[in-house]
């Protein structure tokens, strides 16, 4: 069996000093496996990279949002204004309030957002963790079909059980494990090859739900994030693709053209899941691509090493 390789280099003063080990699959538009490396065949958990697939079940299921709203139902949001106004409409829209809401109480994701509510004399609250526009939409879903709403994270409910349907459907792949996500909602595995055909699937889709999920993520990728983060960057400088960011170093992103991409780290750590995807799209021969700005995907992928407040290595991706 393969095993997860060295994926980045920690490079300190001219030193390695250290090394993250991962996995990444590139699909070609075909859906076929152009290379990988790794373990990309196995089942994993793919944490809040499963979020657009789990936004489309509920689009097919009924759940009829404006398109930013729809967006902010595939995020892992920031917790800015317009992220948590955005949650609260689509709880209204649906006659509920957050108390219906069954994320766990936190602060805001982005630094200034987090610092304001606590000057402001705030607590974390359900409203605030990153995945209440995902959970406002479940529950929306529940009432356009009449079911019950406090058990919506059930794997059993009938919410849940339409997401691994769709699930499965997309990845192509039978649904191993069913964990229990950091939100508290289920959370299904896939490999890294099942993850990116999902991605690819949406990117190409022309009409229906895929293509409204798609175009939603497409044109508001501020809400599907936040205005100050990595994944906001990499999917202005890639027009047409859709992407999006997990817990434990996942990330999955696609382009207009159907290739797709997915990886994780083994050591779930989020510095590095950047510059692993900027190093794939070049491997790729995507920066390349006319209509894609290739130095703002190459920042992405920049992290500088600080010695003494001046830079002095760098994290660099070696696959």
């Amino acid at each position: 069996m393969s095993s997860p390789v060295v994926v980045a280099e920690i490079v300190r003063s001219g030193f390695v000093e250290g090394h993250h080990y991962g996995s990444v699959v590139a699909l070609d538009a075909t859906g076929e496996v152009d290379w990988s490396v790794g373990v990309v065949d196995q089942p994993m958990l793919p944490r809040s990279c499963n979020k657009p697939i789990q936004a489309l079940a509920m689009v097919r299921a009924g759940l009829s949002l404006p398109p930013e709203l729809l967006a902010l139902a595939c995020a892992s949001h920031s917790g800015e204004t317009f992220h948590v106004d955005g949650a609260r409409r689509i709880l209204e829209s649906a006659g509920l309030t957050e108390a219906a809401l069954q994320t766990p109480p936190d602060y805001p994701l982005d630094d200034a957002a987090r610092e304001a509510v606590i000057r402001a004399g705030g607590d974390k609250s359900s409203i605030l963790m990153n995945c209440s526009g995902k959970h406002a939409a479940m529950l929306a879903t529940c009432v356009v079909n009449d079911w019950s709403i406090d058990d919506y994270l059930d794997p059993a409910h009938p919410l849940q059980q339409a997401i691994a349907t769709t699930f499965a459907e997309l990845t192509g792949e039978p649904v191993d494990t069913v964990a229990v996500d950091g939100c508290g909602a289920p959370l299904l595995s896939t490999s890294l090859i099942g993850l990116a055909r999902a991605f690819g699937a949406l990117a190409v889709a022309s009409s229906g739900p895929e293509r409204l999920v798609a175009d939603a993520i497409r044109n508001h990728p501020a809400h599907v994030s936040g205005t100050t983060r990595d994944e906001l960057t990499l999917l202005t400088a890639l027009p047409g693709s859709i992407g999006k960011a997990g817990a434990e170093s996942c990330y999955a992103l696609a382009l207009p053209d159907g290739r797709a991409f997915a990886l994780k780290t083994d050591d779930g750590a989020p510095r590095v899941r950047p510059v692993l995807m900027a190093a794939a799209l070049e491997r790729s021969g995507v920066l390349d691509d006319e209509a894609v700005d290739a130095d703002a995907v190459r920042r992405t992928g920049t992290l500088v090493l600080l010695g003494g407040g001046r830079p002095v290595g760098e994290i660099r991706a070696c696959f």
